[in-house]
């Protein structure tokens, strides 16, 4: 098992911490040149708005629960420093996208964030507008150009939530027959802590490749894994989660099935809802997923945390951008929308 623990942003003020707070006063220039205070003739106005929709669509933070999110940020990695992209700026993310970004993940107590490139100028920016009680962990780049060049990470409000000390990248054991292929991006895991109570959040991104055949084997892997360490005696395995990009397809599918294999199950209230901004439908795809394991019953093995039957997801589409396509949307935000899911301790 390895990874890295950064933190970031010390001495930095942040945009938010429950939703986007009004700013005032002057700031100083952060280390990554990034002016906190957004112009004051639209950002703000509209950041405020989105706020609002914020409070509407997910749970606030309270004494008892637990919010619990993911969310696939499209080739999250460089930025245009900039609260504006102009027509020749590449990447088109700006500070005005992750000022968005922030207004949403400052939602959740953790947050697992796919896509996270080998350049990390727009997490340390995004990790800058949070504030200093905001960490991450993240894990190295898998190379090989299967790796995509991604890291997996996780993003937590240190006033809600501490990390028990665990954190690890699963590699799969050899065969009898000699060596096995590893996933394409090397599942990460990290233990965190509320009170007395630890839980375990492995995130992953699943290969796409050419068909949902050679997606199979990954994610019949992956719950196999996942099962044998909930079922491994005087282990570090309480109140094991899966989270991120699985890339399924529809319950029934044989990606699906394998997926609930062996007692992963996630929430009923997180089948209908779009996974991307390109599923028009709602419930054409399972892309993205929370799930822990449950007996044959229904029964969940979580311990001193229960599910409050409350999880969705987060359609930031009608709050920002009016005159961009999906698409250009999609490079500035992601082409995934945000899941979570509620408990309480």
């Amino acid at each position: 098992m390895g990874g890295l623990i950064a933190q970031v942003g010390a001495n930095n003020r942040g945009l938010a911490r429950e939703g986007l707070r009004a700013l005032n006063g002057s700031v100083p220039i952060t280390p990554l040149d990034l002016p906190v205070v957004p112009p004051l003739n639209g950002v703000q106005k509209e950041l405020a708005h989105f706020g609002v929709a914020l409070d509407k669509n997910i749970p606030s933070k309270t004494a008892t629960n637990l919010l619990i999110g993911t969310w696939n940020l499209r080739a999250f990695g460089g930025l245009t420093r900039s609260w504006e992209s102009t027509r020749g700026d590449s990447p088109k993310r700006n500070w005005h996208a992750v000022a968005c970004i922030a207004a949403v993940s400052s939602r959740f107590d953790v947050i697992a964030v796919q896509e996270v490139r080998r350049d990390v100028t727009a997490l340390r920016t995004l990790m800058t507008m949070l504030g200093p009680t905001w960490k991450f962990m993240t894990s190295d780049v898998t190379e090989g150009s299967a790796g995509n060049s991604e890291r997996l990470t996780f993003i937590y409000d240190t006033d809600r939530v501490q990390v028990s000390g665990l954190v690890g990248e699963i590699v799969l054991p050899p065969a009898a027959d000699g060596p096995v292929e590893q996933f394409a991006r090397t599942p990460y895991a990290a233990g965190f802590t509320r009170g007395e109570v630890d839980f375990l959040l492995t995130t992953v991104h699943v290969l796409w490749g050419a068909s949902p055949a050679q997606r199979l084997p990954e994610i019949t892997g992956f719950a196999q894994w996942m099962r044998d360490w909930a079922d491994r005696p005087n282990d570090w395995n309480q109140n094991l989660f899966v989270l991120g990009d699985f890339n399924l397809d529809r319950i029934g599918n044989p990606l699906f099935e394998a997926f609930i294999s062996t007692g992963l199950w996630p929430p009923t209230e997180l089948n209908n809802v779009p996974r991307t901004i390109f599923d028009a439908s709602g419930a054409n795809h399972f892309y993205d997923q929370i799930a822990w394991f449950s007996e044959p019953d229904g029964t969940s093995l979580l311990e001193s945390m229960t599910y409050t039957g409350r999880a969705g997801h987060f359609d930031f589409l009608p709050h920002l951008y009016p005159d961009l396509t999906r698409n250009e949307v999609s490079w500035r935000i992601s082409d995934h929308y945000p899941l979570w899911a509620e408990f309480t301790i």
